[in-house]
Parts: C-alpha cells; sequence; structure tokens
C-alpha cells in the first residue's frame, strides 16, 4: 500500500457525481497527503452557454473560499486559470499562476518532494513545470472522441503527456492499446466498485425509492449522466414496442431528451445524490447500459456496470468491449449477468431474457461476485505500480 507521499492531483471538480478520480484519491488520502485541483478547462467556454457561464460563477466562489478539507488528508481547491487551453500565450501564463499558488499551497501543507498525477490531458501544459517528482497520468477516457473537444489539439496534447509521464493507467484495454504506443510503463487499472455501497438494494431494510416504486413493472433503469453517447432512439424503440414496460433514467440531461416525450413510459428523474442510488436500483428489475456504438464508447470502462451488478442486478447492453468481456465471464456467479445486444430487436429479446432469468438468488450471486472488484483492491495495485516506478526512477537519478 502507497502511504507517507505527497500527490499533487489534476482531476474533476470534487461534488460532481462522483467518479474514478473521486474514489481513487479518496482511498489514497487515507496514508497520503492529496491536495485535489478542481477542474481546468478542457475547452474555450462558451460565454453565450447558461451551463458555461454558470460553472465559472461556481469556479468563482470555490476559489474565493479558498482550500476545503473534504477528508483527511484530502484538501480541494479551486485554481484560477485563463480558460483557453489551447492558446500558447494563455498556457504560458497559467503555468506561472498554477506554479505559485501549488507552491503557497504545499508550504501550507508541509508538502516538499510531491507526485503529480492527472486524469486530464489538459494538464500536459504544466507536465515538468510544478517540481512534481514522478508524473503519473491516469487516462480514463478517449477524449479526442468528445464532440465538444478540440480533436486534434487533443491528441497532441495526450501524446505529449503520455511521453512526459514516468507512468501511464488506462481504465480499459481499448485505451491500454492506444496509449502503450508513447509510453511502455502504461498498465491496465480497470475500475473498481463501491460494492458496500451498493450492495444495500438487497437489504432488507432498503426501502425502495418512491419515484420507482409507484411504476408499473417491469422497470428497466439507467443511471448516468444523459449526453450524446447515450443511444435515446433505442430508448425510444423499446418504449414504442414495450409500453407496459417502465423505463427510468436517473441523471442530469445534457442533451434534447424531446423525443422522448411522446412515450409516457419513458420517466425522466434528474440527478439524484449518490447516497440514494441503492434504493433507486432496489426497484429496478433490470438495468440498461444504452450506449451509442462508436470510437468514444468503445473505449469505455463504465463504472455503472460494476456498480449494477453489485445491487444484485442484470444488465443489458449495447456492443461495447467493456461489457462484452463481463458477458463471457471465468466466474459461474457472473454468468447470465450481462447480455450485448447488437441490433434493436436483439437489446429488446435481451431484456426478456434477462427478466425472466432475474431471482433474489441471482442477485445475491451477482452482488457477491463484485466482493473482489472494490476500489480498495485497485487502487493498491496502482499504488504498488507507481512505488515501483518511483523507486526506480530515484535509483536511477
Amino acid at each position: 500500500m502507497m502511504q507517507d507521499q505527497n500527490i499533487v492531483c489534476f482531476a474533476k471538480d470534487w461534488f460532481e457525481d462522483p467518479t474514478s478520480n473521486n474514489h481513487v484519491m479518496r482511498i489514497l488520502a487515507r496514508t497520503n497527503q492529496v491536495l485535489w485541483l478542481n477542474s481546468i478547462a478542457t475547452r474555450r467556454p462558451d460565454f453565450t452557454n447558461g451551463g458555461d457561464v454558470g460553472k465559472i460563477v461556481r469556479k468563482l466562489r470555490s476559489f474565493a473560499r479558498g482550500p476545503e478539507r473534504v477528508d483527511a488528508g484530502l484538501d480541494i481547491y479551486t485554481p484560477i486559470v485563463l480558460p483557453f487551453p489551447h492558446s500558447r500565450i494563455a498556457n504560458k501564463l497559467n503555468q506561472h499562476i498554477m506554479r505559485a499558488s501549488i507552491s503557497a499551497l504545499r508550504r501550507g501543507r508541509g508538502m516538499e518532494s510531491f507526485q503529480l498525477w492527472t486524469f486530464l490531458p489538459t494538464a500536459a501544459p504544466y507536465a515538468g513545470k510544478l517540481g512534481e517528482s514522478l508524473l503519473v497520468y491516469y487516462c480514463i477516457d478517449e477524449w479526442s472522441r468528445f464532440t465538444a473537444l478540440d480533436r486534434d489539439r487533443i491528441i497532441a496534447m495526450e501524446r505529449d503527456l503520455c511521453r512526459r509521464a514516468d507512468v501511464v493507467f488506462t481504465t480499459s484495454r481499448p485505451l491500454l492499446e492506444s496509449k502503450r504506443a508513447y509510453n511502455p510503463e502504461t498498465h491496465l487499472a480497470l475500475h473498481g466498485v463501491d460494492h458496500a455501497h451498493f450492495a444495500r438494494a438487497l437489504a432488507p431494510e432498503t426501502v425502495v425509492a418512491e419515484e420507482i416504486a409507484r411504476l408499473p413493472r417491469p422497470v428497466l433503469g439507467f443511471i448516468g449522466l444523459i449526453e450524446d453517447w447515450v443511444d435515446l432512439e433505442l430508448i425510444a424503440y423499446l418504449a414504442a414496442r414495450r409500453p407496459d414496460w417502465s423505463i427510468a433514467l436517473i441523471g442530469k440531461s445534457k442533451v434534447d431528451t424531446s423525443r422522448l416525450a411522446s412515450h409516457p413510459n419513458v420517466h425522466l428523474l434528474g440527478r439524484k445524490p449518490y447516497a440514494s442510488l441503492p434504493a433507486y436500483c432496489k426497484g429496478f428489475d433490470v438495468s440498461l447500459i444504452p450506449f451509442a456504438v462508436n470510437e468514444l464508447t468503445r473505449h469505455v470502462n463504465p463504472i455503472k456496470l460494476r456498480e449494477y451488478l453489485s445491487a444484485g442486478l442484470a444488465c443489458v447492453s449495447t456492443d461495447i468491449p467493456a461489457v462484452r468481456d463481463q458477458a463471457e465471464p471465468a466466474s459461474e456467479a457472473l454468468r447470465g449477468a450481462c447480455y450485448v445486444a447488437k441490433t434493436r430487436q436483439e437489446f429488446h429479446d435481451a431484456v426478456e431474457r434477462a427478466l425472466r432469468a432475474d431471482s433474489p438468488a441471482a442477485r445475491r450471486r451477482r452482488s457477491d461476485a463484485m466482493k473482489t472488484e472494490t476500489w480498495d483492491d485497485k487502487v493498491r495495485q496502482v499504488g504498488d505500480i507507481v512505488l515501483r516506478v518511483a523507486e526506480r526512477k530515484h535509483r536511477a537519478a
């Protein structure tokens, strides 16, 4: 277990829905000191967009509050930088701002030698400029495939970051294949799961969330951000084909969902607190990963898959590699837990099969199979690799 290290980390905004960023750093902070830097820009903001303006206002307020301790060993800070990640002038100025800010924060915390971790490719301009002893890039997505980002510039930044990094971690096998071309010290770090949290869906004392309990069954459930990688046409097809099915979508919508308005059995329930998710899962009859199949989703490793399974739910997904791997498991406990469909008809039929095969015993088997997939185990493996690389670098110095 990695311990007694100082870590400065570029990541998303801490108080958004928890992702691998949060889970990894919260665990590392138990035995190390972590300074988490809320999201630096990944694209130029649109000042005519209310969402972008609101985010800027929230960042200014967070900056004004200064560093916040959210856990033992874990401080959150919102740096103020010019939000133009592809501007050479802005990057030069931001480097000076960031170096001064981090230096002051480190002095106040006794953080002398430190590792620099980043979950964001746009941290590339800071690599080697902040005085870090070790650089770790934790790659969670194929960033160049996000439609809102400048593909060519992101590719160039990420290539530079991978080459500069002492060690690179990727959260899926397709990401591993693409990133290790730039750095031989690239490793697979599959996502873990907060098993104890989602297994609460099986506890007798957990009450089904009211919004789910009042829906006609069966209930097909999805939890996650509703963005352009979610196949809303597939949802509409299922809703029209089976008006007797209730489809519950839990998460913030960032795309136009008006095409679903004509389907009364589709329920857009919005974002829910992380703490309440087991109560929603308990009311699902089957879980969904209805992603569009493209180069972005080919590289993803959805955390929600392990969360669904920990809650005991069978999962029906479109044909993405991370779920396909689970659909042919070595573990007997996971046989019949994941269904992969290549067409809309296959997706419909897979939901029917999953519903027929469900039982309390099957739910318990699925959940128990995830006990060895915890974030603690995954982070321990990552930490061991980082220590090995750090020791080798120290000996070579």
